[in-house]
């Protein structure tokens, strides 16, 4: 893997774009994780037939869709979540009378590994998913089906792009989810956001929201139908698949600016680290050319605001940021896949 070694982080060495290898398994086994890989299957497709031809044309946030979507989680074995809310004791979030979660109106601001995130969160929250793309501000609307596949491909040019303060005054009753990292990784970092959470109002609130899978091999850094269809093997060949979901405190814009404008210039607050996240990324070796056109027309405040909502899912997540994005994925998936030369 050496010969890859120019697409880790520089900083901190972490690769976000490899397949994470699965877990050693007995050969003893095989026999039966082809039987239960061979039932669930089988179950998978109906249920998710039953989405597309019925499910999907009911009203949002609906009971049967959501007993659906339970369903396709439950298949394949996904049977414990443990889930913990910032400023919520555990055992008690019944309690906070759903303040604490995102609600209708709202943003969530995602960690984007695997097509597990976007099952879950619709059989949470029904919300209107979106695409986000590098260097751009406005997002484009996306269905639950255009989702998933979004997780097997890298993000192409926009169409029928909005702002998010738009989308959600177009639809105040839905929940919005934003993947800001535009890509999918292996987990192992927080990728470099899109100046897309920028586009929302200064009142929206953002709920940053990560979500961690043990097994943890069962997400789809690399696209392709190749890659599709290993997830599915590893997806339904075990016997469960645990998530981890952490749901930070919701912040808007304009708190997140007067957080800026308290704060020294230049500076960040979590993981250690003292400098301006884009400088680091720069002095660590990245494309400082594309960090600094990225960067060019975005003010200190809107800077630091992209910068807290980083910090917020690798507290979240407990992951680093990484000083990687869109296209240093691109060139990695030309590399791995062998559409350039390999280097001497």
């Amino acid at each position: 893997m050496e010969k890859y070694g120019q697409y880790r982080d520089k900083g901190s060495g972490i690769a976000p774009f490899f397949p994470i290898a699965p877990p050693p398994s007995n050969f003893v086994f095989v026999p039966y994780h082809i039987f239960i890989f061979s039932l669930r299957l089988s179950l998978l497709v109906f249920a998710w037939a039953v989405w597309l031809l019925i499910i999907q044309w009911t009203p949002a946030g609906g009971l049967l869709r959501k007993a659906n979507l339970w369903c396709i989680l439950g298949i394949p074995g996904v049977w414990w979540i443990d889930i913990r809310v910032d400023g919520v004791q555990r055992g008690s979030l019944g309690k906070s009378g759903g303040s604490a979660l995102p609600g209708p109106g709202s943003i969530i601001a995602s960690s984007y590994t695997s097509p597990l995130d976007v099952i879950y969160l619709a059989a949470i929250f029904d919300p209107i998913f979106t695409q986000s793309f590098p260097g751009s501000r406005k997002v484009q609307p996306l269905s639950l089906e255009g989702a998933l596949a979004g997780c097997f491909a890298m993000p192409s040019s926009p169409q029928n792009a909005v702002n998010l303060s738009e989308l959600v005054k177009q639809n105040p009753q839905r929940v919005i989810v934003v993947f800001p990292e535009s890509t999918t990784s292996n987990g192992r970092g927080v990728l470099r956001l899109s100046p897309s959470l920028l586009s929302a109002t200064d009142t929206t609130h953002i709920f940053p929201v990560s979500l961690r899978y043990t097994p943890a091999d069962v997400v789809t850094p690399i696209p392709g139908w190749i890659e599709a269809a290993r997830f599915l093997w590893k997806l339904c060949s075990r016997s469960t698949h645990c998530i981890r979901v952490r749901i930070g405190l919701p912040m808007t814009l304009a708190q997140q600016k007067s957080v800026s404008d308290q704060e020294p210039r230049g500076r960040q607050r979590s993981n250690g680290y003292d400098t301006n996240f884009f400088d680091s990324f720069k002095a660590n070796g990245g494309d400082g050319g594309n960090a600094e056109s990225f960067s060019a027309s975005l003010g200190p405040a809107e800077q630091r605001s992209l910068d807290i909502v980083a910090e917020s899912l690798s507290r979240l997540g407990r992951a680093k940021t990484l000083g990687l994005g869109v296209e240093e994925k691109i060139k990695f998936v030309d590399a791995w896949t062998g559409k350039t030369k390999k280097r001497r």
